[in-house]
C-alpha cells in the first residue's frame, strides 16, 4: 500500500527523509516583535537567535491552518499519517485533526490517522521513522497506528538548556529565578511527562554537569536500548550534540543514532545551546 507522512515543522527532517518522496513538512509560523517567520525551507536559524537575543518580548508561535492540513493529505497515497507536536503545548493536533475532516467532507474517505506525539522535535522525527518501518514490514493501517500509538507510550524526552531568558519571557519562570539562575550559572535538565508537558527533573551548576545529569537519567529509564534509535536535536552546538551522544553511548548500546540542527520551532524553545533527547 502507498504511503505519506505528514509531520509538523517542530519536527526535523533527516536528509533521507526529505527526498525519500514519502514525508512532507507542514509550517508552524513564529512572531517576534514585528516579524513574521514561516517555518519552512527559507527558515535561517543564525537570524532567529539574533532576534531573539535582542527582543525584550517572547516569540510567539501559530500552529497551521486546518486547510494547510487538508492540502497536505491531498494525494494519491491511500495511508495518510500525521505527527503534531504534543497537544499540551500547541494546537498543531486539534488543527490537523480537523483538517481531515474538513478533508474528508470535502473528498471523501481516506484513510488518515493524526498521532499526538506527546514530544517535540527529535522525538517527531524519531515517530515518523518509525510510521515508515512499520509500512515497510507491510503492516495493515490499523497495525501500524497500533504499533506507533505504542512507541509513543515509550517514548522519553530530555533536555537541557544554556539559557532561561524564553521561558522567562513567556512566564514559565520569574525574572528573579532566571537571574539567580543566570548568576550561579544553574542548568536545569528537563523532560516531557507522559501527558506531553514538562517537568524539570533536576538541576546542576553549570552546563556540563547537567547535561552529564541528563545522560544518566536516559541511561537509568530507558529499556531496552538495543531496539531504540537515540534521537538528539541541538540549537547551533553540534559538538554539544556528540559528546551527550558520545557520553550515552559509553553507557548503553541502541540501534541507531540521529542527530539533528533544530528547526524554527524548536530554535524558539531549545534557544542557542539547547540540546533535546528522546530514546
Amino acid at each position: 500500500m502507498s504511503y505519506k507522512i505528514v509531520i509538523d515543522s517542530c519536527g526535523e527532517l533527516t536528509e533521507e527523509m526529505k527526498v525519500s518522496g514519502i514525508y512532507e513538512s507542514v509550517a508552524l509560523g513564529i512572531d517576534i516583535d514585528d516579524h513574521h517567520i514561516v517555518d519552512d525551507e527559507t527558515f535561517c536559524q543564525q537570524e532567529m537567535l539574533r532576534m531573539i537575543k535582542e527582543s525584550p518580548n517572547c516569540p510567539k508561535s501559530s500552529c497551521p491552518s486546518p486547510e494547510a492540513y487538508m492540502e497536505s493529505y491531498r494525494c494519491e497515497a491511500e495511508h495518510v499519517y500525521v505527527v503534531t507536536l504534543t497537544a499540551n503545548l500547541s494546537g498543531s493536533y486539534n488543527s490537523a485533526v480537523l483538517g481531515k475532516n474538513l478533508y474528508l467532507e470535502e473528498y471523501g474517505e481516506k484513510q488518515i490517522h493524526v498521532f499526538d506525539s506527546k514530544s517535540a522535535s527529535v522525538g517527531e522525527t524519531l515517530i515518523g521513522l518509525k510510521i515508515a518501518e512499520c509500512e515497510e514490514a507491510g503492516m495493515t493501517f490499523e497495525e501500524v497506528i497500533a504499533q506507533v500509538e505504542a512507541y509513543i507510550e515509550e517514548q522519553h524526552t530530555y533536555f537541557v538548556l544554556e539559557t532561561l531568558e524564553t521561558l522567562r519571557k513567556n512566564g514559565r519562570l520569574t525574572g528573579l529565578k532566571a537571574v539567580m539562575a543566570t548568576a550561579l550559572n544553574i542548568k536545569p535538565y528537563m523532560g516531557a511527562t507522559p501527558e506531553g508537558t514538562i517537568q524539570q527533573l533536576g538541576q546542576a551548576r553549570g552546563i556540563t554537569k547537567a547535561l552529564a545529569k541528563m545522560c544518566d537519567t536516559v541511561v537509568k529509564e530507558v529499556k531496552d536500548p538495543e531496539k531504540k534509535v537515540l534521537g538528539i536535536t541541538h540549537c547551533n552546538c553540534r559538538e554539544r550534540a556528540e559528546k551527550v551522544r558520545d557520553l550515552i553511548l559509553s553507557k548503553i548500546p541502541v540501534k541507531d543514532v540521529v542527530i539533528l540542527d533544530t528547526r524554527g520551532i524548536s530554535t524558539v524553545y531549545a534557544n542557542d545551546g539547547g540540546v533535546i533527547v528522546v530514546i
